[in-house]
């Protein structure tokens, strides 16, 4: 084992020397939040596709292969197909607003009021998707290493924390395209063969398994729907998506590296299905389809490659873990600190911006950390972080941007309404269930509409100036200095 932990160290050594680069060039709050603004086609395109990519997508995904067969893939597939609809629909048009946060986008839509109960909603979605993340180092590691769970949590978390907070979104930026790369290798181009291999073929796999490993559907019509609702929708309102797409250096980045990054997701999807079919011919009888991906690494692989694919893994998990860090802290400081305290935006300030978003990385980082250490349920914080997501800012969000009469009282309407309404169905119907997201969304669009009809239409001032920041005009000047990534 010696060979793989030299990987592995080398890897995570790597990842501290991007940060400390990163912090070089993190001058500016712009630098900082979203990388000056300035990532051209090849950047944006892996460091997106590395932070819809992580544990579960490659885990999870792995897993759900082994449990259903090649329709396990739909879970990372419905991301995949989030991902291209942000891209083609809506990204053009998010990355032309040039602000740092999706409650800011309601503000300037709605004329204000919104900000700070959707960043509530948008900060504890963040909070549970970087703890959720965080915990998957301990799979990782008790492989690696046979490490303590709490100790795996605090290793990989305290390295995905010093990274962040010393360079920002350039540090998460340049690590983001290492982690995509070693994915790419590890996963698709290494994994995937050796696994169709030792399972002995397509043929072997088909004649080893039930029809229904290979059957489309077999996942069942009712989990895809409910995929596509959490995860597709999920990946259309996401600060920590939005947030790489503030990234882009305009429109044509936006849509077109991340037409590419979808296009990779379904790939990747697929190809985690195919592996997780492979390892159940090998190993039928394992105790949980998430052991499938630690099993066929630590067992099939050769020295060395096996080190590179577990970096992989571990690449999987810190992407998203960091984009979902400063997505939590971004918010925390933009939309709820800030609004607390009072204090009026001035665009694109200094080293001081810097230093407070800085200082939120940390302490966000910190309590994930803890957060993490004392969670045992990783599924249902996620389900619970997803389902108020969609149903809490789904409706406001697309309705801000395709329909002009939506209000702001709509709009707060529909956040705390379905945000309530799916607490209380989880509640009853259990957190897992699929009633609560559905029954949430639909009393969420009911009430936007309603409220929206009997309310002042917004001030058509308020329209005025979101229809110019649309355009590409009238947005604050950020700093430009040479494009990055062309």
């Amino acid at each position: 084992m010696a060979v793989d932990y030299t990987v592995i160290v080398v890897y995570l050594v790597g990842m501290l020397a991007m940060g400390w680069w990163g912090m070089r060039r993190a001058r500016s709050k712009s630098e900082f939040l979203v990388a000056g603004r300035r990532l051209g086609p090849a950047m944006y395109s892996g460091t997106m596709a590395a932070i819809v990519l992580g544990g579960a997508s490659t885990i999870g995904g792995v897993g759900l292969g082994y449990q259903y067969g090649l329709s396990g893939a739909w879970m990372v597939f419905t991301i995949g197909l989030g991902l291209l609809a942000l891209s083609v629909f809506f990204s053009a048009r998010i990355a032309r607003l040039k602000v740092y946060t999706v409650s800011e986008m309601l503000d300037l839509r709605y004329g204000g009021r919104a900000g700070m109960i959707s960043g509530l909603v948008m900060w504890a979605y963040t909070l549970m998707l970087a703890v959720t993340s965080t915990i998957a180092y301990a799979t990782i590691f008790d492989v690696l290493f046979d490490m303590n769970r709490t100790v795996a949590i605090v290793l990989g978390g305290t390295i995905v924390v010093a990274y962040s907070t010393l360079g920002g979104m350039w540090s998460i930026t340049l690590t983001d395209m290492v982690q995509f790369v070693v994915k790419t290798i590890g996963v698709l181009l290494l994994l995937l063969p050796i696994a169709v291999v030792k399972a002995g073929g397509f043929s072997e796999m088909k004649a080893q398994l039930p029809t229904s490993y290979f059957d489309p559907l077999g996942i069942g019509g009712e989990t895809i729907f409910t995929y596509v609702l959490i995860y597709t929708f999920g990946m259309l309102i996401g600060q920590d998506i939005w947030q790489r797409v503030f990234t882009a250096r305009g429109d044509r980045t936006a849509k077109w590296g991340g037409t590419v990054a979808g296009t990779y997701c379904l790939v990747y999807a697929l190809a985690g299905a195919v592996i997780g079919t492979a390892a159940k011919v090998m190993y039928p009888k394992l105790g949980s389809p998430d052991d499938a991906f630690a099993t066929i690494v630590k067992d099939e692989l050769p020295i060395g490659i096996r080190g590179l694919v577990l970096a992989a893994a571990l690449a999987a998990v810190m992407s998203t873990s960091s984009g979902a860090l400063i997505a939590c802290a971004t918010v925390a400081n933009n939309d709820i600190w800030s609004r607390l305290r009072g204090i009026v935006r001035r665009g694109e300030e200094g080293h001081d911006e810097v230093k407070g978003n800085r200082v939120f990385i940390l302490i966000m980082g910190v309590g994930v950390i803890g957060t993490a250490i004392a969670l045992n349920n990783v599924v249902e914080a996620l389900t619970v972080a997803y389902n108020l997501l969609v149903a809490g800012l789904l409706v406001p969000i697309l309705g801000g941007l395709l329909w002009k009469r939506g209000t702001v009282q709509g709009a707060l309407a529909s956040v705390v309404v379905g945000g309530l309404a799916v607490i209380g169905l989880m509640a009853s119907y259990g957190i897992l269930a699929n009633e609560p997201v559905y029954y949430g969304l639909l009393a969420s669009l009911a009430v936007y509409v309603v409220v929206s009809l009997l309310t002042k239409p917004t001030d058509e001032t308020v329209l005025a100036t979101w229809r110019e920041r649309l355009a590409g005009r009238g947005a604050p000047v950020a700093d430009e200095p040479a494009t990055v990534g062309a």
